[in-house]
């Protein structure tokens, strides 16, 4: 689940698991999220590194704080989770993917046939 590959850094995965969880519904609006001190336990790592994917993600108005008692998700997280990562994460996959397309000469037609089969074949998968 998190990797240490250096690719990514660790809170933005942190931040990302989050966000997942979010969207498919494990975490509600004005749900608590598990502390910084928890998901240090669960995935071992420092605490600093998962209050910097709290932060993050507070940053972005995901999650909110109540003084005391910890962070919780927004009213408007899904819907800026779903914006930024359409946005962003699957127009970038999409770019490298027509790059990629351009690069061996894979008609428009065949593109978009191979993006439906494997849209049809991953129904189901949340991932």
């Amino acid at each position: 689940m998190i990797s240490s590959d250096g690719s990514t850094p660790i809170y933005v995965q942190i931040a990302e698991w989050i966000e997942t969880e979010i969207l498919i519904g494990n975490l509600k609006h004005d749900e608590k999220v598990y502390s910084q001190y928890k998901l240090a336990e669960m995935f071992t790592i420092n605490p600093a590194t998962a209050a910097k994917g709290l932060n993050l993600l507070s940053d972005e108005n995901i999650l909110y704080t109540k003084r005391g008692l910890g962070k919780f998700v927004t009213a408007e997280a899904k819907q800026i989770i779903i914006d930024k990562r359409k946005n962003h994460k699957l127009k970038g996959l999409l770019e490298e993917a027509a790059m990629e397309a351009k690069i061996l000469h894979v008609q428009d037609e065949e593109l978009l046939l191979m993006l439906k089969t494997i849209m049809k074949d991953s129904k189901g998968d949340t991932r």
